[in-house]
């Protein structure tokens, strides 16, 4: 089983790999990609990747790649400051038909080394975009023994409390169901809080004695505290990965470690920072009835 990617170790190969390209066929505004590429499918269908002719120079449209059929017709494009056309995802079956699906990576953060959202597309029984994912920090893709796909997704959560280096991060998963993704996170969290590098650091991070001098704490993140960058960085994972995990008590006991007479503002910047993916534990922070 797959285990949950650390921070740091993250950092170093999302750089590696997004900074070199996945494979040869990449196009990127900086430094600026001059060549185009082409390459044969399946089935009779080819893409074509490189810069984009009609590029206003904003830095968000300076590449683009596409789908064409037998015909010559596009089905499918997409147009970022960068384009990988990922050859080691691309020919994975995700949708469960017994036929492969054409991956793109798309960079949407203007060449920030992350943010580099994943286009999966199928060309059977007629080509379309399943879905995008990506939006957090990194993703990866494997397959259960029944040879299912699961789309693990590492997320962050708010920014204001720690250094950049630090900031939090929890682990989504998904499943492909109808050509659609499902949050299937609650299935893997004993394995994600049993086995995982992460659940080792908040274990040995987040002591009686690190709790108490975080407790005692007055100041943090943009106003000079970083001395508990580990510590505040373990607390507010392991509150992130369990709201992931759907365990609502145990995230809010985590939240009710933090300082007191700075408990509601962390709260509320905690709400924002997951509000897209949880609205249910965001609605419960604001004493709010949780939407049906």
């Amino acid at each position: 089983m797959k285990q949950a990617l650390s921070f740091f170790l993250f950092l170093a190969c999302a750089f590696s790999s997004h900074a070199q390209g996945v494979g040869d066929i990449a196009c990127r505004a900086y430094p600026p990609t001059t060549e185009s590429y082409k390459k044969k499918l399946w089935d009779g269908y080819e893409i074509s990747l490189g810069p984009a002719r009609n590029a206003t120079g904003a830095g968000e449209d300076q590449c683009t790649a596409a789908i064409y059929n037998a015909a010559g017709k596009v089905v499918f494009r997409t147009t970022g400051f960068g384009v990988i056309f990922d050859e080691d995802v691309t020919g994975m079956d995700f949708d469960g038909d017994g036929k492969g699906e054409v991956v793109f990576q798309t960079d949407e953060a203007g060449g920030a080394h992350c943010c580099w959202i994943y286009n999966v597309v199928t060309l059977a029984p007629k080509p379309h975009k399943l879905f995008d994912v990506g939006q957090g920090a990194a993703v990866s893709f494997h397959q259960d023994k029944n040879g299912k796909m699961i789309i693990w997704e590492l997320v962050g959560g708010t920014t204001d409390y720690t250094s950049g280096m630090r900031r939090p991060y929890a682990e989504r998963v998904y499943r492909v169901k109808a050509g659609k993704l499902e949050d299937a996170t609650p299935e893997f969290c004993g394995e994600i809080f049993a086995k995982t590098r992460e659940a080792d650091d908040w274990n040995h991070t987040l002591t009686p004695e690190n709790l108490k001098k975080l407790q005692s704490a007055k100041k943090f993140g943009g106003e000079g505290n970083f001395e508990l960058d580990d510590v505040v960085s373990a607390l507010l994972s392991r509150a992130l990965q369990r709201v992931l995990c759907r365990q609502y008590d145990e995230a809010m006991a985590d939240l009710n470690l933090w300082p007191a007479d700075s408990r509601d503002e962390m709260k509320d910047n905690f709400a924002d920072s997951i509000k897209t993916y949880s609205p249910e534990f965001t609605a419960r922070l604001g004493g709010e009835p949780a939407p049906k």
